[in-house]
């Protein structure tokens, strides 16, 4: 029950409204990720109540930059935020691409145990990765410094899509880094209910 209301203020704080059902697949993925991470090692994070801030809110709060809806998780790790996107909107469809073979094995068994009809896991390096459509939307979570996630995704991108970079602290060195290339991007602050350290989203837009 603690769980539960801790999670639901959150959302709450971040003005999403989700049905208690879809609430208890959040927190039935919380329980896998929690049982699986004894194992794999998953996550850093080891506590399910540091887990809602961290890995749930966390990947919710970009849910208002989300462009279209194919979705791509680049270096999806254990899931986030793709498979937690496709949790909370039905109408997408994500793809959970990462390198690592135990990685995947878990985001698979999540999407077979939480019955996801719109989440898909795909074992590869992203440079490999060879789609048969572009995606609206290309996502990823600490997964590359920001000229090397551009350099290796704005391929996958779509026309009008966008590019999700999220980070923690502004990244005031990576962004001077991209300043020699012609392309347009937006920095935004997010505020994470229940969680003190910071978060930006960085979006490429407009190609």
């Amino acid at each position: 029950m603690i769980l539960i209301n801790q999670l639901n203020q959150g959302l709450q704080d971040l003005k999403i409204d989700l049905p208690a059902s879809t609430q208890t697949q959040l927190l039935n993925y919380l329980e896998l990720l929690a049982k699986w991470n004894r194992v794999y090692n998953l996550t850093a994070v080891r506590d399910k109540a540091q887990m809602i801030p961290k890995h749930v809110l966390d990947s919710l709060a970009v849910l208002p930059y989300v462009c279209g809806t194919r979705i791509l998780d680049v270096g999806t790790g254990a899931g986030l935020p793709g498979l937690l996107l496709a949790i909370a909107r039905p109408n997408l469809q994500c793809f959970l691409l990462d390198s690592s073979a135990k990685k995947i094995r878990f985001v698979r068994q999540a999407i077979i145990e939480l019955e996801l009809k719109n989440a898909f896991a795909i074992c590869s390096r992203v440079e490999k990765f060879q789609p048969d459509e572009k995606f609206n939307t290309v996502i990823s979570r600490a997964y590359a410094s920001l000229p090397l996630f551009y350099t290796q995704c704005i391929q996958l991108c779509a026309i009008n899509g966008c590019l999700l970079a999220m980070k923690g602290t502004y990244p005031e060195t990576e962004i001077a880094q991209m300043s020699p290339l012609p392309i347009h991007f937006d920095s935004f602050p997010l505020q994470i209910p229940q969680l003190e350290a910071q978060r930006h989203l960085i979006v490429f837009s407009s190609f």
